[in-house]
């Protein structure tokens, strides 16, 4: 059987109100979900950040991919559009 003081805590709803609080802020809450995502703190709170950075991880990503997409269908576009206007 587990010691009582092996067994972590969660989070109370207290808490979790501020640090989704502090994950809100613009420049500060990108910095707070490394480092709660990266310390030794509560499992939960780590975990969270964690899988947080991985979808934003993602989503840069696909970000980038589009961002490519549209750049090579706006230069298709506009060659196909530059070449019309010349017949």
């Amino acid at each position: 059987m587990a010691d009582n003081d092996s067994v972590e805590k969660p989070l109370t709803t207290g808490e979790w109100f501020v640090s989704l609080l502090v994950l809100g802020l613009p420049i500060i809450g990108l910095i707070m979900y490394f480092v709660w995502g990266f310390s030794s703190g509560n499992m939960g709170r780590r975990n969270f950040c964690r899988a947080a950075l991985i979808w934003m991880l993602v989503m840069f990503g696909l970000a980038i991919v589009t961002l490519i997409a549209f750049l090579v269908l706006g230069g298709t576009l506009a060659a196909l559009a530059n070449r019309v206007g010349h017949h």
